[in-house]
């Protein structure tokens, strides 16, 4: 998983839920073998693996191909963890008006995100 994340630029983050079942089908269908190490899953392609690789291959070309070339980007995970943190501060700790002064800071900031995609974002900063 941290491969894909690396290999996109950090574009693409799959999750563990996107990615174990996939692997399961795989193992089932003989194509991978996994073994724990060192607290990893890691996953080989078998022998039939790599000739199923091989034959599709070109077919399929490579999937982090359009990332080659893209620049970074920036991830939001973590700024979303922490507004997350924050505002479960403010609900646990917080009184009424503090409760709405949160209120009013989401829906700004929802609308904000929304004129960032319009191409607006600029007018959110006047």
């Amino acid at each position: 998983m941290q491969a894909m994340s690396d290999r996109t630029g950090g574009a693409w983050h799959p999750s563990p839920g996107a990615i174990y079942p996939t692997i399961a089908q795989l193992e089932d269908e003989g194509l991978v073998t996994t073994k724990e190490e060192g607290g990893r899953r890691l996953v080989t392609l078998t022998v039939e693996g790599r000739a199923h690789l091989e034959e599709r291959s070109a077919r399929l070309g490579d999937p982090f191909a359009d990332f080659a070339d893209a620049p970074n980007r920036p991830d939001l995970r973590d700024p979303l963890h922490q507004v997350h943190a924050a505002v479960r501060q403010i609900e646990v700790g917080g009184d009424i008006k503090q409760l709405e002064a949160a209120e009013r800071v989401l829906a700004e900031a929802r609308r904000s995100l929304y004129l960032i995609l319009a191409g607006e974002a600029d007018k959110t900063e006047e």
